[in-house]
Parts: C-alpha cells; sequence; structure tokens
C-alpha cells in the first residue's frame, strides 16, 4: 500500500479540531500510518475549491466535507476507500 497522506482543512473551529482528533484516533484504531496535516490556511482552501468544511483529503483528493465524521464514521470511510 502506497503511503497515506491525509489533510483535514478547517478554518480552527471546534467541528474542524474535531474532525482532525477523530481522524487521529480512527488511524490509530485502525493500525493504520499516514502523514496527517490540519490546514487552516484559507488560501489554501480556496485552492482546493472546498465550499463547506471541515474537508477530508485522502492522497491530496477531496473525498469528504461539511460535516464532522465519527471516530467510526471516519474508520468505515478510511476502510471503504483505501
Amino acid at each position: 500500500m502506497e503511503n497515506l497522506t491525509v489533510k483535514v482543512y478547517g478554518s480552527g473551529c471546534k467541528g474542524c479540531k474535531t474532525l482532525h482528533q477523530n481522524v487521529i484516533d480512527a488511524l490509530a484504531e485502525k493500525n493504520l500510518a499516514a502523514d496527517v496535516e490540519y490546514i487552516t490556511d484559507m488560501q489554501k482552501i480556496m485552492e482546493t475549491g472546498v465550499m463547506s468544511l471541515p474537508a477530508l483529503a485522502l492522497n491530496d483528493k477531496i473525498v469528504y466535507f461539511g460535516k464532522v465524521l465519527s471516530v467510526a464514521d471516519v474508520k468505515n470511510f478510511f476502510w471503504e476507500k483505501i
């Protein structure tokens, strides 16, 4: 499997921070190694074309946005996408 990169795009609000932590927790529970980045730079966020935060990208492809996923949802989501 290729090296997994995960980016959480957010404004720094509670929901965005929660998604970031849920991603970290889900990766740990699934025993998956990944480079995780939390991006709050609005210029970088706008460059993705995302109009609703938080947003989640796997290997630089936006795969989810607009809702805070629970740890269980993130684990299921990763399982489907990788």
